[in-house]
């Protein structure tokens, strides 16, 4: 059952732990390093390994013994450090800056887009959210994605440096918000009044 309400929510989180816009400067200085990055390669990489997760994750977990709203806390914990990463201007999460070689899948693809943030996210949502309102989320980010990475030069003449900043402190606020909705949600999942 599609729900546009779901949709949007699973999309913006999306956006938030993606990160994409908080990425340019990542993705510019990988350009002029290698030369060119491929757009398509790097966007149909990181979907299919999102809809994978989206689809084996639970499976996968289940092999582990581990039930989703085990792994939804920790998914939450890491959402949690993801927005104080983009808050405080900190570096948690570091792109392998020797990977100058295939860098469309890695690092663009694989971990920047679909890193460990994103694919916990992804099965994080699935404690709340159907997985066809997920899929139409990812879908959605990975149009954005495209976008994005087309025109990642412009972007960062239009916005400035300040204007990058100021849009990942937001996102990042956002996530800390998520986190913590995630956390309670699935840790105290009755509230006692």
């Amino acid at each position: 059952m599609i729900d546009f309400k779901q949709i949007l929510s699973v999309s913006l989180i999306l956006f938030s732990v993606i990160d994409i816009l908080g990425s340019i400067p990542i993705i510019i200085n990988l350009r002029k390093k290698v030369g060119h990055i491929q757009s398509e390669k790097a966007t149909v990489a990181a979907g299919v390994l999102m809809i994978l997760f989206l689809l084996a994750g639970k499976s996968i977990l289940g092999l582990f013994g581990i039930g989703v709203e085990d792994f939804a806390i920790a998914g939450a914990l890491i959402i949690f450090a993801l927005g104080a990463e983009m808050i405080l201007g900190i570096e948690l999460f570091k792109p392998d800056p020797d990977a100058t070689a295939g860098a469309s899948i890695v690092p663009i693809a694989f971990p920047l887009i679909a890193g460990a943030g994103t694919l916990t996210t992804i099965l994080t949502l699935k404690a709340e959210f159907a997985q066809v309102n997920i899929a139409i989320g990812i879908l959605l980010n990975l149009v954005f994605v495209y976008a994005v990475l087309k025109s990642t030069t412009w972007l960062e003449r239009k916005l400035g440096k300040t204007g990058l900043d100021v849009l990942r402190r937001i996102f990042g606020i956002i996530l800390l918000s998520i986190a913590v909705k995630i956390f309670k949600s699935n840790a105290f999942p009755m509230d006692i009044v």
